[in-house]
């Protein structure tokens, strides 16, 4: 490891540290809102890739009906998407239990957001790269998609999946790319600026 991506991976585990005070207090109050809204657990572990394409179980706050089946995208008005789950999207607090994968090493506090398995086979030569570094919390990407769901609603596609595949992770796999071609620990440092202002304002 470089010692710029040994300064990267200490700055990551501080953050988790430091913030600790203030999120597990929110991840307790969200975790009860789950639990006494609908049935299944309170935690939805979703299979992604990581560093190098190696998959792991992401962590998230469940927002779905237990069971639930259907496409891995979702529109903004997918049903299967709890009341407590639209307001725990909207403000990414879902996102929240991903503090335990930077953590375990599996994820960074800011990097690519990771893709499900099976959408490797929609990585070109050149997006292959963004597999090179471990994926974020938050990215490059979230500034352009990061009403993802919404974005999608509008287009209105029949398949959504298809639409995902062909119209959005092209251009987000483009931000990607630039992200890591152009590291800086500065860098980092902007966008989580920039995260902050955006979940705040």
């Amino acid at each position: 490891m470089s010692p710029t991506r040994r300064v990267k991976r200490l700055l990551d585990v501080a953050i988790c540290v430091l913030t600790l005070p203030v999120t597990l207090p929110v991840m307790a109050v969200v975790a009860v809102a789950v639990r006494a809204t609908s049935r299944g657990p309170v935690l939805y572990r979703a299979r992604r890739m990581g560093r190098g394409g190696t998959a792991f179980d992401l962590l998230k706050f469940r927002t779905m009906t237990h069971g639930s089946s259907g496409p891995g995208v979702t529109r903004a008005g997918d049903g299967r998407i709890t009341p407590v789950g639209r307001w725990l999207r909207a403000s990414k607090l879902d996102e929240l239990p991903q503090l335990v994968n930077v953590l375990r090493g599996q994820m960074s506090i800011v990097g690519p957001r990771p893709e499900d398995p099976t959408y490797l086979h929609a990585y070109d030569g050149e997006h292959l790269e963004v597999l090179t570094v471990p994926p974020g919390m938050t990215s490059l990407a979230l500034f352009r998609f990061g009403d993802e769901q919404s974005f999608i609603e509008r287009a209105g596609p029949a398949d959504v999946e298809s639409f995902y595949l062909a119209e959005v992770l092209p251009v987000k796999l483009d931000i990607e790319l630039g992200y890591v071609r152009n590291w800086t620990l500065r860098g980092d440092l902007g966008i989580l600026a920039r995260t902050a202002t955006a979940m705040f304002s």
